[in-house]
């Protein structure tokens, strides 16, 4: 007796797309209303540097009436001095940032996830704790110390806490990305007569790049754009970083430049965009990737 079986053919994926149809344009929909809400801030600033002063506040469009690029040459050089040193002044504030994390970052998350030392958790639980502390918590005790230190009116406060590892987020966050690589390669390496520090630099390095990317990306874009830190222990108008030289444009008792505000704060979104733009292969390959797979 032979069995007659039922068996139901798939829908065509032609019907799949057409029910699929209506919810996708109203989600694409939504993105992009979205995405337009975003970015028109972002649009109207940059034609605001371009326009007129006096129809900066008096339209909301993004088509400025005439273009004048005069704002630019304004806000370059229209203060004491000149816009550059501001740049400059963060540039290196920010590069020095960004070396102190990854390297002083990288070397304690080696030290918790892979060396074997007295008291590790415990110190490693003391570490994660700071994250909970507020930062104006700290703030007062380590002005003292600055100043004591003759450090206020440098870039000293901002840069050396960095190169000890102050920021426990980057440490936490490779410490479980190293505890994602497997341990042979540490028991090969060691076999052979690699050292510790050995192995920090020739395996580990190497197979962390995703994440050191991560973490240089977000110092980098933290430091920029940090204005409390500067504005508490800079003083002189020379070490100005960029935040505080914008804030020169806006004076409370006379008239601001906001054509050459805006102008400014245009031309400091270059370098972060850039950087980004650069490590951007290495950010999304971090998020999607584990030191397994590379």
């Amino acid at each position: 007796m032979t069995e007659m079986m039922t068996v139901t053919a798939p829908k065509p994926p032609s019907d799949i797309n057409k029910r699929s149809l209506p919810g996708s344009i109203i989600l694409h929909t939504m993105l992009i209303i979205a995405s337009i809400a975003m970015v028109y801030p972002l649009l109207w600033m940059v034609s605001a540097s371009v326009r007129p002063q006096d129809e900066i506040f008096s339209s909301t469009s993004l088509i400025p009436s005439s273009v004048d690029f005069s704002s630019y040459v304004r806000g370059w050089f229209g203060l004491d001095i000149s816009f550059g040193r501001f740049f400059w002044n963060s540039l290196v504030i920010s590069v020095l940032t960004v070396t102190g994390n990854v390297v002083a970052c990288s070397l304690a998350a080696y030290a918790f996830a892979r060396l074997r030392f007295a008291g590790r958790n415990f110190w490693f639980a003391i570490m994660l704790g700071t994250l909970m502390i507020p930062y104006h918590v700290t703030l007062i005790p380590q002005y003292v110390l600055f100043l004591n230190l003759g450090w206020v009116n440098t870039i000293l406060p901002l840069v050396v806490p960095k190169f000890l590892a102050s920021d426990a987020f980057f440490v936490f966050l490779m410490v479980q990305f190293f505890r994602g690589i497997p341990r042979e390669l540490d028991e090969a390496a060691m076999m052979d007569g690699c050292s510790a520090f050995r192995i920090y630099w020739k395996i580990m390095l190497p197979l962390s790049l995703p994440v050191l990317a991560t973490a240089a990306i977000f110092s980098f874009i933290w430091t920029w754009d940090d204005f409390f830190g500067p504005l508490i222990y800079l003083n002189d108008m020379n070490t100005y970083t960029i935040q505080l030289g914008l804030r020169t444009f806006v004076d409370s008792t006379s008239a601001s430049d906001w054509s050459g505000l805006f102008a400014m704060s245009t031309l400091t979104l270059v370098p972060v965009f850039f950087f980004f733009l650069f490590f951007q292969r290495l950010l999304i390959e971090g998020i999607a990737t584990t030191g397994m797979k590379r």
